[in-house]
């Protein structure tokens, strides 16, 4: 069974135009979630800390994976394409060789929540076409087990069900479960790959040797292995299970841009300059 090897506390921030949300890793922990860079948790009852939203900014050499549990965020980008990602849809977003776009929290009743997931790209893809994969709800399976959890797979397996997202350079595996009260999660796991848990509600234990129980908004880093062992509390647990094959290449890193050198960096910026940023005057779009 996979130890923990580190527990992420986050820290609360604010980026875009002045969204308020709570960032549960990013730059400063590279590269100890490779292929994983950043993780940012959006939830508030008060529109204020929204929408604002993030207005119009490029992204390279990364893929953006946005995951609404409640509300609604509109997205465009400087091609024309738009659309919106509601509760409980996902918008798995490649940048590639650059896009421009913007995505804007709409004004809700109640909590709007979501998550942003940074994945890193090879070198061989920073410079590939730029790519949207839209999913709603209804398209993503889930898997609910004899132990009383249940698994929404976005990508990778569970229960013999396959996730809608396939075909990606780090081989994905994003997992939503909840755990009853006092229940326990297991899943074999690829020896190597790096593999994270996120908690969205309630506590629990990530392995059967971790002291202190895990409480919401805290990602748990797992040590390697080939299987998880998760116990929820009293209260139930709700948490993100993702896993992916590390890169183990160098990183350069300026805001939304992440390539593998300073020199890549210079040259992103000079072209967001002359304004030759956009390789493609297209982007493909997966139903």
């Amino acid at each position: 069974m996979r130890p923990v090897a580190r527990v992420f506390h986050g820290n609360e921030t604010l980026e875009g135009a002045g969204v308020r949300l709570h960032r549960a890793f990013g730059n400063r922990e590279v590269p100890a979630l490779d292929p994983f860079l950043l993780l940012d948790n959006f939830r508030s009852a008060n529109p204020d800390d929204y929408v604002a939203g993030f207005p119009w900014h490029p992204h390279r050499g990364i893929e953006t994976v946005t995951y609404m549990l409640d509300g609604r965020v509109e997205h465009g980008d400087s091609l024309g394409n738009s659309g919106a990602i509601d509760s409980g849809d996902i918008q798995w977003m490649s940048a590639g060789s650059g896009i421009l776009h913007q995505e804007m929290p709409q004004r809700k009743e109640g909590v709007l929540e979501g998550f942003q997931l940074w994945v890193n790209l090879p070198a061989r893809e920073k410079m590939s076409t730029p790519a949207y994969r839209g999913l709603t709800a209804k398209e993503i399976p889930i898997v609910e087990t004899d132990e009383g959890n249940r698994v929404k797979v976005v990508a990778g397996s569970f229960g013999g069900s396959e996730g809608p997202v396939v075909g990606l350079p780090v081989d994905p595996t994003y997992l939503d479960v909840t755990v009853p009260p006092n229940g326990t999660f297991r899943r074999a796991t690829p020896p190597g790959y790096t593999a994270f848990a996120y908690t969205v509600k309630g506590q629990g234990r990530f392995s059967p040797s971790s002291e202190e129980p895990v409480t919401g908004q805290t990602a748990a880093l797992f040590g390697d292995g080939d299987a998880v062992d998760v116990r929820a509390g009293e209260e139930g647990l709700r948490f993100l299970f993702v896993t992916g094959r590390p890169l183990r290449e160098p990183v350069a890193w300026y805001g939304p841009i992440v390539m593998n050198t300073p020199d890549e960096i210079r040259t992103a910026a000079r072209e967001l300059e002359r304004g030759d940023f956009i390789k493609e005057r297209k982007v493909l779009v997966e139903e």
